[in-house]
Order: C-alpha cells, then structure tokens, then sequence
C-alpha cells in the first residue's frame, strides 16, 4: 500500500504521461523528491527567516542538525538548477507551475551557510516578483507544517498582481 501511495504521489507531482509514468521521473527527479520528503520529515529541525525585498525575497534556511543542513543545501541547488532550465516540480499546484512558468523572468543566487542556505531571488518583473513572494511563503508553511503542507493547493496570484499590492492567501500576513 505504501509503495502505491508514493507512486500515486510522485505521479500527481510531476505529471503522468501517456505511458503511465511520471513524467521526467528519472534518477535525479527521484532524488529531488527524496530531499523534499526528507526535509518535510525533519521540518521541525528546519529554520527559516524570509526578508521581503522590492524585487524579490532573501531567505535564511538553516539546520542545527548536520544532516539536515546537507540535505538543505543539497534542495537548495537542486531546485536553483530547475529553476534555470525550467523543470517543474508540483505542476498541479497553481503557485509552483506559475513560478515555473517564469522561470526565465527569475534569478536566484544559492549561497551556503555553515547550517544551510542563503538564497536571494529577484526579479524585474513585477508579477514574477509577487510569484516570488508568494513561492516563499508557501516554503515557509511546508518548514511549519511538514508533510501536511505538501499536499495543499497554493493559488497564483492574480496576473495583475504587483509588488507589494497582494499577500499570500491563507498563510498570514506576509512572509
């Protein structure tokens, strides 16, 4: 049951293709996932700090935890190196398959700490800016909620949206 259960989760994550697998479920697709659900275990390991800035957000990611550090950074660099050749991850959930969708709009900068990850994302594009924002705030609930937050919806904003004029549906007052 639990294998199907995992299968049944990586394939609503990436998309199915006409085959039945998941589409890009390759090694490193895999591997990504592994991170994810490793971090989601160990949220309560995890510490986060999100500064909004006018083109984007500055985020402090860190562990005490030696191991959860790693993988951290490990997540970190995996999804910088997605983001740049624009390969979704959680394509049915409307946040993350906007954010990818502008991907080419989006710069991110991944610098480690001694417990993690330092990472700056910025944008010219005032939407991706707000997507940006919204993206972070979203990680920030899956750092406090864990595995129950992975598998919730997170609306776009809307296409009008600009810096500073929305907030993050249902996760509080900003990042």
């Amino acid at each position: 049951f639990r294998a199907l259960l995992i299968s049944t989760f990586l394939m609503a994550s990436f998309g199915a293709n006409s085959q039945g697998m998941g589409k890009g479920m390759g090694p490193e697709n895999r591997e990504d996932m592994a991170k994810i659900h490793q971090l989601l275990g160990n949220h309560n390991k995890v510490t986060r700090k999100v500064t909004k800035l006018e083109n984007g957000v500055e985020t402090l990611t860190e562990s005490a935890d030696a191991k959860v550090a790693e993988t951290i950074k490990a997540h970190a660099f995996a999804m910088q190196k997605r983001m740049k050749e624009g390969r979704p991850i959680r394509q049915w959930d409307p946040l993350f398959a906007e954010l990818f969708n502008n991907h080419a709009k989006i710069s991110i900068s991944v610098t480690k700490t001694k417990n993690g990850v330092k990472v700056t994302e910025t944008s010219s594009d005032p939407y991706a800016v707000t997507l940006i924002q919204w993206h972070a705030e979203s990680v920030s609930g899956f750092v406090k909620e864990g595995m129950a937050g992975m598998h919730k919806e997170h609306p776009a904003p809307p296409k009008t949206a600009s810096t500073g004029a929305t907030s993050f549906i249902g996760m509080g007052d900003g990042v």
